[in-house]
């Protein structure tokens, strides 16, 4: 990077905010993908008029610009992948600006984490329901470019349910609001729901009005485990279609379930195909128990061998053990995970779930599953045995490119979770025709005529 380019942002930022020495490149060039990309240098913006300001100098003098929140994402979105600054929020733009208890609001700066928020409404008796799995340490701001989902969204939906408005500053440095934080609100574009998702390439995220809800008084744990996979997906959806609204409704399949018992030793039954676990929640107590009894009926009807309901906090944690600990628990199948957060239509969850068995036959790798089943959202994960073999990691990736056509063909999508960025970039034609590509091109070049922001992700 040119040295007048330095001193420009070291003026702008002051020095404290501005930093292109070779520890800070480093620290910020890699992120859950565990993939490297040195950055040409890191900026503080310490308020929204630093940001615009940033944007157009940079728009006037081409220098890429990627925003990051917590580094937290698994397919590399915030990676400088072909140089450009890093533009990074964590450490001036992290503040809960309000909690506006009568229109059930907070205002919040993209740094703040997501479990930040959750703590601080709760004092109020209120929720933020999206939970990714990475919630005590991803923020906000990635939240809603990933548009990130979690473990309640079975019954609350993901972080687009949530996002009333935005403020945002384009490439040109032109500040601009997107939303409002009424209920209705039809004038105009969405335009908050075309910045949401948009993995930072349409504009970058300042401020954030999100919704909140009164927090449920009561909640259950259930635990059920069933002989095979069919049965288990059977009793997901046979169970939603017959009215049951459960927060969660997460699983696991034999390999999952024999990795977990063999780290942790924790009693789960090896021969077991899945088992399933379940949140209800409500404020009326026979309303809840009414749910885990047609849960029941519905789970033993679909042939689960038994059905647990956990009787104190304990017991709570006890269950939930198995699904916290299931991802690092896999390793033991091979020394290279490749991870994929597909989605289908519920109702295709057998199918989608025979036909990864297929695949793993086919090319001989372990692909044990696990996640949200309650939305449709599987974590798939092809195990290589040994990451250093050229043609085992180079088979493991035909693997995943069969299971995202199997998922296309079942009306699926490529991620439901994690997002595109570079690791899914490539499969993007696979699920999108070109006239759709272009559309989003075209759409990415209003916003941002030069390309400045996040370029190279998402397949555009």
């Amino acid at each position: 990077m040119k040295s007048e380019f330095k001193e420009h942002f070291k003026k702008l930022l002051g020095e404290e905010n501005a930093h292109f020495d070779a520890i800070h490149q480093r620290a910020y060039s890699y992120d859950a993908t565990r993939k490297h990309y040195l950055p040409d240098g890191v900026l503080f913006p310490r308020n929204e008029e630093d940001i615009s300001e940033i944007l157009k100098y940079c728009n006037e003098k081409q220098i890429i610009i990627i925003p990051r929140g917590s580094g937290s994402g698994f397919t590399g979105g915030a990676l400088a992948v072909n140089g450009g600054l890093i533009l990074s929020f964590e450490k001036h733009m992290n503040q809960i600006l309000e909690i506006d208890l009568e229109n059930l609001v907070a205002v919040v700066q993209p740094g703040v984490i997501n479990m930040a928020l959750q703590k601080e409404v709760a004092k109020h008796g209120l929720f933020y329901p999206p939970d990714p799995a990475s919630m005590e340490y991803s923020s906000l701001g990635g939240n809603v470019s990933e548009n990130a989902g979690g473990m309640r969204a079975a019954k609350y939906g993901i972080t687009k349910d949530y996002v009333m408005a935005l403020r945002a500053v384009l490439a040109n440095g032109d500040i601009i609001r997107a939303g409002k934080r009424t209920i209705k609100d039809v004038a105009g574009y969405n335009l908050a729901g075309i910045l949401i998702a948009s993995e930072g390439s349409l504009a970058i995220l300042s401020e954030l009005t999100l919704k909140l809800i009164p927090m449920p008084k009561l909640k259950k744990t259930a635990f059920a485990t069933f002989a095979s996979v069919k049965e288990a997906m059977n009793a997901v959806y046979k169970s939603l279609a017959g009215g049951v609204n459960p927060v969660s409704m997460e699983f696991l399949d034999n390999l999952s379930i024999r990795a977990v018992e063999e780290k942790f030793h924790k009693g789960l039954n090896v021969e077991a195909g899945a088992i399933l676990i379940c949140d209800v929640d409500g404020n009326v107590k026979e309303s809840v128990e009414e749910d885990l009894k047609r849960l029941r009926e519905h789970f033993l009807e679909a042939g689960a061998l038994e059905f647990k309901v956990a009787q104190n906090e304990n017991e709570v944690s006890d269950i939930w053990f198995a699904r916290r600990n299931c991802s690092q628990s896999i390793a033991i199948y091979g020394t290279l995970k490749l991870n994929e957060d597909i989605t289908v239509p519920r109702s295709k969850l057998p199918e989608l779930l025979e036909g990864i068995e297929q695949i793993s036959q086919k090319y001989g790798f372990k692909i044990p599953c696990f996640g949200h089943t309650g939305d449709g959202n599987v974590h798939t994960n092809v195990m290589v045995k040994d990451k250093d073999d050229k043609e085992q990691v180079k088979k493991g990736y035909e693997a995943v490119e069969e299971i995202f056509k199997l998922t296309i063909g079942l009306g699926g999508t490529l991620s439901g979770e994690h997002g595109i960025g570079i690791s899914k970039a490539p499969f993007m034609s696979l699920a999108f025709s070109e006239a759709e590509l272009n559309l989003m091109r075209n759409i990415k070049k209003a916003f941002d005529q030069n390309n400045i922001l996040n370029p190279f992700k998402m397949g555009l």
